[in-house]
């Protein structure tokens, strides 16, 4: 099957030969995807070097001019190194770009932390008017693609990872989604987390619902599920630990209730080692989620 990377390439590059105020902006990283579309529209498709606060920079000077600029490169890169123009640039000048990072928490391993930014979702926590979508599949990822860029000129981040769930689903780039229903608790899959946490919550009277689109944080939808489900909430992200039970508690304020924010820790890991093994270092296997979903919700959650 191909990465939710493999994707974004030739869905971006369509986008450009479809929309003609679409442009995109690079950093060296994933150039080469884009060889074949800066051949047919070499204004649209800039790579400014390995300079990521340009990148940024650049971005919003195109959205100044009236275009929808994606902007690509790995995610510390991307959100982390150049946050001051992330902040300033787009968010002060109030113009809108599509961000698409690469990396994830520790999608490449033998890069060590530089390549690794779990702190992402939470840094852009700091900053109005961001739309956030972490897609769980390939499909989802495309779909989501094009949300964000028809997204008017809205400032939107697109998460995409190697680690993918087996199904996609369809997903509308605003809701959660019900994949089942119990009466124990609820627990939030984030993206690549669904297939986790279904293997974790299997014969657990729980709901489960599936988030693919973070920001805004669908509180409807996890008051509805809470109506039936019980008020207990665990949010498993694929991202630090803690990044969006802030969210929950605030769309869950008028009622007694507690939140388990599982994810990625602040511990850094300095051993590179794989994927599989950094999500079992940070407890995000089926089995570690089990028996921290347990631990939480206590012995009325077995069906």
């Amino acid at each position: 099957m191909d990465t939710m990377r493999d994707r974004f390439a030739p869905v971006v590059s369509r986008l450009l030969d479809e929309d003609p105020r679409v442009a995109v902006v690079l950093a060296e990283i994933g150039k080469d995807g884009f060889a074949e579309a800066r051949r047919r529209h070499p204004d649209r498709v800039i790579n400014v070097g390995i300079r990521e606060q340009l990148l940024i920079g650049a971005g919003a000077g195109l959205a100044l001019t009236g275009l929808r600029p994606v902007v690509h490169t790995f995610a510390s890169f991307l959100v982390e190194r150049p946050f001051e123009q992330v902040k300033l640039d787009l968010g002060h000048q109030d113009v809108g770009a599509v961000l698409v990072s690469a990396a994830a928490s520790f999608d490449w391993p033998a890069g060590g932390f530089t390549h690794m930014a779990p702190g992402d979702v939470a840094l852009l926590d700091t900053l109005d008017g961001w739309t956030v979508h972490v897609p769980g599949h390939p499909d989802e990822a495309e779909t989501l693609l094009r949300h964000a860029v028809a997204a008017g000129d809205d400032r939107v981040y697109v998460r995409l990872s190697v680690q993918s769930n087996t199904q996609g689903h369809a997903v509308d780039g605003t809701r959660f989604l019900t994949v089942r229903e119990g009466r124990a608790g609820v627990v939030v899959a984030v993206g690549p987390m669904l297939d986790a946490v279904l293997a974790a919550a299997e014969g657990l009277d729980v709901t489960v619902l599936y988030a693919t689109t973070v920001r805004p944080f669908d509180a409807a939808a996890l008051r509805r599920a809470t109506e039936t489900g019980g008020t207990d909430v665990v949010l498993v992200e694929p991202y630090l630990a803690g990044t969006s039970t802030t969210a929950a508690n605030d769309a869950l304020a008028d009622v007694p209730h507690r939140v388990l924010g599982l994810g990625v820790g602040r511990r850094e890991l300095r051993r590179y080692g794989t994927v599989e093994e950094h999500v079992a270092a940070h407890s995000l296997d089926a089995r570690s989620l089990r028996e921290r979903i347990d631990g939480f919700l206590g012995a009325r959650v077995g069906v």
